[in-house]
């Protein structure tokens, strides 16, 4: 008995290392391929059409690759949240994830082919698995590509989550002849007991497909009937929500909504399928109930419930949302402050679990940062010349728009630069942390020029026609390289760079020749000592953006190069015979020549 104990011991043991090899594997295969859609699924999501069916196909699709509805469910909760995506276009891709889910179940049901024909064995993940892993060492170990590395990491998961699997059905088979192992499973034959025990066990490990495939490897012993088998699954579908529910915490109501439409889509579907198939079984008396499951049976199981829960339910999507926004109420001070932050929503937390969607996320907040801070200049420059209250105003609005997307996007940057990034998005996150810096201070020379125009309005004073022709010729200058700066960051685009750094030296030449002048003009009268203390302001400002424009130019270049010396390169740049610089230098000159 002592010996039978120790046996029993090692076999728990054994399934418990299974488990964990199979949860790993599944962990390390999701991300590889995660990491190698480099944030496009995440984007086919997000430009979704209004088409429930397509919807549904897309849902189906992104989670048969990522290989988790909760994964898929999860990033759907951060589009809701972040108004991507809106709560009527959310239930359609959380059907489908549920339908995407089960071809993990169908992978691993391959597991329990039998039979003598050598190809048919090939089919076999044993068969197959250990060649997947010495090739995924292969290309984790000798290669430097970083897609031919997640290719690699993909293959070792895989390769992890079907040893896992054998390990787990392996230990467990013998337990088939252990009679309280048998009667514990008979006690799951209970629908509202399976359903629990499915529950709880998927709520735990926080994924379906793992909690699929471990009853797949509890069949093997060819102990569990299918009487105790469906009520499992259909507990498993709940369980999946848990994850969902867990990421709705702290977001907004309708992010909340689209976490309860997963889990009412789920009961919903249960208790109608359990109640059809019980009242069915009742009337007919299924014969193969007390049957015992195979692995294939349960892989059945799970996709035709899910496919069916969403045939039925599809229509009645809508009633769905109602069903969710009655649950959770709206007030009107919601909408005001939803109103407010919608913009910033783009940079949500549950997108850092996908980084590479999320640098994708961070590049369109940091775009949208460069745009207000761009206004903000082009307004300074009108009201210098056009004077406003109005547009004085805004110019203050967008200046401290910009200061909070300087501190949301360089916290969300940092919590992303310590994810396991791809090198091009460690190249973006870097460029993208040294330019937001740059924008924001360009959006604080906005409004030291809109200062200087309040001064002038608040006075009552005019800048002479010369002064007034020369600040036109360097606000020119200063739109062009602003401009030519933000395409540079925008598209990447390395070949305009050497025209920044022609733009800056140019305008470091007006500055220079626009201060002689202005001397000249206070000596002989034309021009009051006020008048120069608010050109100089202006002048320095223009400077010191095209400063800004000049480190974003520099930024750009030395992270696609790996080069971090600004030094080095700009007088590598301006000082070594460097003939597209020169010859961009002579073009401008020519373009901006003071009157």
């Amino acid at each position: 008995s002592s010996a039978a104990s120790d046996v029993y011991k090692r076999q728990i043991l054994t399934m418990l290392g299974g488990l964990a090899l199979f949860l790993y594997g599944m962990q390390v295969m999701g991300d590889g391929l995660a990491k190698i859609s480099g944030g496009k699924l995440e984007k086919i999501l997000e430009n979704l059409t209004s088409s429930k069916l397509k919807a549904v196909l897309l849902g189906l699709g992104v989670t048969a690759v990522i290989q988790s509805s909760s994964a898929t469910t999860v990033m759907v909760v951060g589009f809701v949240n972040s108004g991507i995506m809106k709560l009527t276009q959310a239930v359609g891709i959380i059907m489908g994830a549920n339908i995407g889910t089960t071809v993990t179940a169908w992978i691993l049901s391959l597991a329990g082919i039998e039979s003598n024909n050598f190809f048919m064995s090939l089919l076999k993940p044993s068969s197959f698995a250990p060649i997947l892993a010495l090739i995924g060492i292969v290309l984790l170990m000798f290669t430097k590509s970083s897609r031919k590395k997640d290719i690699g990491a993909i293959l070792v998961g895989f390769a992890v989550l079907m040893f896992g699997m054998d390990t787990m059905s392996a230990a467990v088979k013998p337990l088939a002849d252990v009679p309280e192992f048998t009667n514990l499973l008979l006690a799951f034959s209970n629908p509202i007991a399976g359903v629990l025990a499915g529950t709880v066990l998927t709520a735990i490990i926080q994924s379906s497909s793992a909690s699929v495939g471990i009853l797949q490897a509890l069949c093997v012993t060819g102990a569990v009937p299918y009487s105790a088998a469906f009520p499992i699954i259909m507990g498993q579908n709940i369980g999946t929500c848990v994850t969902a529910l867990l990421s709705a915490i702290g977001a907004n109501k309708n992010a909340k909504r689209a976490a309860m439409i997963h889990l009412y889509f789920n009961i919903i579907g249960t208790v109608v399928f359990l109640s059809v198939f019980y009242i069915l079984n009742a009337a007919v008396q299924f014969p193969f109930m007390d049957a015992m499951a195979t692995p294939a049976a349960i892989a059945v199981t799970h996709s035709v419930f899910n496919v069916t829960a969403t045939l039925l339910l599809l229509p009645f999507s809508n009633l769905l949302v109602k069903l969710a926004c009655m649950t959770i109420r709206d007030s009107s001070e919601d909408v005001e402050a939803a109103k407010e932050d919608q913009e910033f929503l783009i940079l949500e937390s549950r997108f850092l679990e996908k980084p590479a969607f999320a640098v994708e996320q961070g590049r369109t907040a940091a775009r949208r940062m460069a745009e207000d801070s761009w206004k903000a200049l082009k307004a300074s420059f009108e009201v210098l010349h056009d004077y406003s209250e109005e547009k004085a105003q805004k110019i203050t609005k967008m200046e401290s728009k910009v200061d909070r997307y300087e501190d949301e996007l360089g916290t969300y940057l940092v919590q992303l630069n310590n994810k396991d990034l791809s090198e091009t998005d460690s190249h973006s996150v870097s460029m993208m942390l040294h330019c937001i810096g740059d924008f924001e201070r360009i959006s604080d020379h906005a409004v030291n020029i809109k200062e200087s125009a309040d001064e002038l309005h608040a006075k009552g004073l005019s800048f002479s026609v010369y002064a007034k022709a020369e600040l036109r010729v360097l606000t020119a200058a200063v739109t062009k390289i602003v401009e030519t700066a933000f395409s540079v960051f925008d598209e990447q685009d390395i070949t305009k760079a050497s025209e920044i750094e022609a733009l800056e030296e140019l305008i470091d030449e007006l500055t220079k020749e626009m201060k002689r002048r202005h001397i000249n003009r206070l000596r002989s009268g034309e021009c009051t000592i006020e008048m120069g203390f608010i050109l100089s302001d202006l002048i320095t400002s223009m400077e010191r953006i095209a400063d800004h424009c000049s480190n974003i130019g520099v930024c750009v270049t030395q992270v696609r190069e790996n080069l971090y010396d600004t030094h080095r390169h700009l007088n590598a740049m301006k000082n070594d015979q460097d003939d597209e610089f020169n010859k961009c230098l002579e073009a401008v000159r020519k373009e901006y020549l003071l009157p």
